[in-house]
């Protein structure tokens, strides 16, 4: 892409042995991934030159966005709707795959419903995109499978290049996703006149400079994140916080932390902890905390205020907390545990940071603890029967 800083990220991946586990060489691959993402979905500064084609008189006329997914593509379908309702004004709802076709309404021409699903097959998702087309609404597919079922039967389809993924549980999908999702909502927002060209040239920018920062940081997150793990090893209860884009963050790290290490974790909006769970905070009770911000946003140092402010509860109360924060807040560090730093971004783009030292985290606490990362029980890489 045009005007794309140099990126020293490039074959980063190298450094992993090829005898480690799929799930750790496929989170050291996600510079190369985000790359590509983006590369092959901005032309000089044109997002999706072409994919979209077929869908624009929709987009033009559409009153919302419906995004449909299940799992961890719901986890990016949580950011996503932040990213659309921030950056382009846009209505969106985001509803489990699995749920979709149960409701008793159905969206109609004026939606546009957006599915992501990694492989392409989930047979949910497939059912979701069905039954909307059948309901004359128009479906945009978002797919790490260009010739996947639910690509050839969109109206229209993105594609994350994030490569074949090899371990069961998704980790650079999940940001390559996340990278598309901040793409459309760009496209929409200077579709709708939201941003100015300029304004959206600097956000591309912003995104184009992310796999060189988590290429520099890679390494230093992956030791910390082991020194955690370690340090909580046989915790069996975790409770994951975020606020504001951040909550799909944590649903995300405890969703990759109970799949592949079989503990008891949730995610759930920073502020909803004093509201009941705040019961379960003891000194047993490991919380991980999304404590980033974006400095230059009012509205997100009011959220990392608040956050901080929980997370001195949870101190209060004998709880043990780890935290990922941004590399000027030291701040965190007088009610955390331990803390990982990662880099300042843009609110909206600080998920694909944050996410990157959660999945090491998971991966570090399932091989301590003895967990076949690459093949956890009873998962299957796309649930392709209902």
């Amino acid at each position: 892409m045009a005007g794309e800083p140099d990126n020293p990220a490039h074959g980063v991946g190298s450094a992993i042995p090829q005898n480690a586990p799929a799930m750790l060489r496929e989170i050291y691959e996600q510079p190369a991934a985000l790359r590509d993402t983006t590369e092959y979905n901005v032309e000089d500064y044109l997002i999706f030159p072409a994919a979209l084609q077929s869908v624009e008189t929709a987009l033009s006329g559409v009153r919302r966005i419906i995004i449909a997914a299940s799992g961890s593509s719901r986890n990016a379908g949580l950011a996503g709707e932040i990213m659309m309702e921030d950056l382009a004004d846009l209505a969106v709802d985001v509803e489990y795959s699995s749920e979709y076709v149960l409701r008793s309404t159905h969206a109609g021409p004026d939606s546009i419903i957006l599915l992501i699903t990694q492989s392409g097959e989930t047979a949910d998702t497939i059912a979701a995109q069905r039954e909307a087309l059948e309901r004359g609404a128009k479906t945009i597919a978002i797919s790490n499978v260009a010739d996947s079922t639910i690509s050839r039967e969109a109206s229209a389809a993105l594609i994350t290049y994030a490569a074949p993924e090899r371990a069961m549980p998704a980790t650079k999908s999940f940001t390559a996703q996340l990278a598309v999702l901040y793409l459309f909502a760009l496209f929409m927002a200077r579709k709708r006149k939201r941003i100015t060209t300029e304004a959206a040239q600097q956000h591309l920018y912003e995104l184009a400079a992310l796999p060189a920062k988590i290429g520099s940081h890679l390494a230093t997150w992956d030791s910390h994140a082991s020194e955690a793990a370690n340090v909580v090893r046989d915790a069996r209860a975790f409770l994951f916080l975020g606020r504001g884009i951040h909550y799909a963050i944590a649903r995300e790290g405890a969703l990759k932390l109970k799949e592949i290490s079989y503990v008891q974790a949730e995610g759930m909006p920073a502020g909803e902890l004093r509201h009941g769970p705040n019961a379960l905070v003891d000194e047993k009770l490991v919380v991980i905390a999304l404590a980033t911000r974006d400095t230059s946003d009012h509205d997100s140092t009011l959220r990392f205020q608040k956050t901080l402010g929980v997370l001195e509860y949870v101190k209060s109360c004998g709880g043990r907390v780890i935290a990922i924060a941004t590399e000027s807040d030291r701040e965190v560090t007088k009610v955390a545990e331990r803390v990982i730093f990662v880099p300042p971004a843009p609110e909206l783009l600080l998920p694909i940071l944050e996410v990157i030292p959660l999945q090491l985290f998971a991966y570090h606490f399932a091989t301590i603890n003895g967990c076949d990362v690459d093949h956890p029980r009873h998962l299957v890489k796309a649930v392709i029967r209902e």
